[in-house]
């Protein structure tokens, strides 16, 4: 059995490291907090812009776009797929990083002829250390989510769908549907189905008549590269979020593990010292029994 003062520097230790839990627990809320704030001041825009592809469907449904699919085509199509993933710079959210990698590598599996554009330091290292393949690697933090990323990112892999390297294109994330539910998605950004769009046209009816300048493919081509943008940047602050979430889940835990572990030491560490007080005491009611015989005997 340890001993009262290996114990005692057990307490200290679990009780600093709590501190940190405590202080990691205060900085991720904040983070949450602002990140939300962030994706909320920004979802108005984008919600407009998919209003507006609605109503280039309602007045024009038999365009011709590469950025969607045919109508009477859903199959899959043969080729390069582009893979945007999404991870943390670090660890100690629970399982939200080995979540995103294993819906990465599930992709992989099912079509091995996929290019990976990485976000997140974790993810990085998993692919490097695994000799996976990153075709291109985004070195700046995934702490800091903006819409100048995003229109980065977004410029890159459509580049690649433009030039028609890439035939497909999905955004593997973390959405943080609720502070308790989390999900690690993986969804197809191009081209779309026209039934993303085309299925909530019936929401409100233009009446009025206009007219696409200089045509309603360079509309939609124009509208279609804010739309990714769009899309990529609430990818980027969803998955900060859920980092967030998951992370004060993780100190939560951690620290609810530490308080029962400070009870246990410290109720482990009194009956060493209540142990050590009787034998001291034992000692000293033995000791002074034997000065009395002692003395008794010479008398």
């Amino acid at each position: 059995m340890a001993n009262a003062r290996e114990i005692k520097n057990r307490i200290e230790s679990v009780q600093q490291t709590r501190k940190i839990t405590n202080a990691m627990y205060l900085i991720a809320s904040t983070k949450l907090r602002r990140a939300r704030n962030d994706l909320a001041a920004t979802r108005p825009y984008f919600d407009a812009l998919r209003g507006e592809i609605k109503r280039v469907f309602r007045r024009a449904g038999d365009v011709d776009s590469p950025y969607f699919y045919p109508p009477d085509n859903n199959t899959p199509l043969e080729g390069t797929y582009g893979c945007l993933v999404i991870t943390a710079d670090k660890g100690l959210a629970g399982a939200y990083n080995q979540n995103v990698i294993k819906e990465a590598r599930k992709l992989l599996s099912q079509h091995p002829d996929t290019e990976l554009y990485v976000v997140g330091e974790y993810g990085r290292r998993f692919f490097d250390q695994h000799r996976i393949p990153i075709q291109h690697s985004f070195l700046y933090t995934a702490q800091n989510p903006t819409l100048d990323r995003a229109r980065e990112i977004s410029a890159l892999l459509l580049d690649g769908f433009d030039k028609g390297r890439l035939k497909e294109i999905f955004v593997i994330y973390t959405d943080m549907e609720s502070s308790l539910l989390s999900e690690a998605k993986s969804t197809r950004l191009l081209p779309f189905h026209r039934a993303h769009f085309a299925c909530l046209a019936k929401e409100k009816a233009v009446r009025e008549p206009f007219e696409f300048y200089p045509s309603v493919e360079t509309v939609l081509q124009s509208v279609i590269g804010s739309y990714v943008s769009g899309y990529i940047y609430s990818a980027l602050l969803d998955s900060f979020c859920s980092e967030q979430n998951a992370r004060m889940t993780a100190m939560d835990a951690a620290d609810r593990n530490a308080e029962e572990l400070l009870g246990s030491l410290k109720l482990q560490y009194n009956r060493v010292r209540q142990a050590a007080i009787t034998q001291e005491i034992t000692e000293i009611s033995a000791g002074a029994a034997a000065q009395r015989a002692a003395f008794g005997k010479e008398g």
